[in-house]
């Protein structure tokens, strides 16, 4: 009974990190205008590209988590902005978790944008 006890208790953390990602085929975005506070919900599949404002917005790829699991979404996104001069890098390039938006996110005088979920 001992041994089964110690078994079960050590196995309980690599069970709590085996949560998984399912791929999606579509991104729900919220897009913030910091001048004018016009606030925008978009939508679109992966392999699309999105505009907002100067912005293009690429959707790379989008994840959720099982029903079975606390919901959370991660998109991958590259953003460019038409102003920035040419040969300019993207100015956002990575991916973006809507239960931690503050983990990486698009730093952005005027626009702000988030991942909201992934259907």
């Amino acid at each position: 009974m001992k041994r089964l006890l110690v078994l079960a208790l050590c196995c309980l953390p690599s069970l709590a990190l085996a949560q998984e990602w399912v791929p999606r085929q579509q991104a729900r975005l919220q897009a913030l205008d910091k001048v004018t506070a016009r606030v925008t919900m978009l939508e679109g599949r992966v392999g699309e590209s999105l505009g907002f404002g100067t912005l293009t917005i690429r959707i790379g790829a989008c994840h959720a988590r099982p029903p079975t699991e606390v919901p959370d979404a991660a998109a991958w996104f590259e953003m460019t902005d038409s102003r920035a001069p040419q040969g300019s890098p993207p100015v956002f390039r990575g991916w973006m978790f809507a239960d931690a938006p503050g983990v990486n996110m698009l730093e952005h005088p005027v626009y702000d944008v988030r991942i909201l979920s992934c259907r």
